[in-house]
């Protein structure tokens, strides 16, 4: 049962968010064989002043051996 949980700066539509959920299980569904109705997608807006205190240090920087892919900066 996988469930993946997107932050994003704030600012994106519904319309984006839901296309990019969908296209998120789609994903899911060719690379691990999960049935759609076993995924779930929750997207959640980041103020980019609060990105590094609220994402970055806890579930990046905090959590290395999690991420499997890695952002091109180190800090924001």
């Amino acid at each position: 049962m996988p469930h993946i949980n997107v932050k994003l700066f704030t600012g994106r539509s519904e319309q984006d968010k839901k296309r990019l959920a969908d296209r998120i299980a789609l994903a899911v569904m060719n690379s691990i064989g999960a049935s759609e109705s076993s995924i779930s997608v929750a997207i959640e807006d980041v103020d980019p002043d609060e990105w590094t205190e609220k994402v970055y240090d806890p579930e990046i920087a905090g959590s290395p051996s999690l991420i499997y892919k890695k952002p091109g900066y180190e800090r924001f």
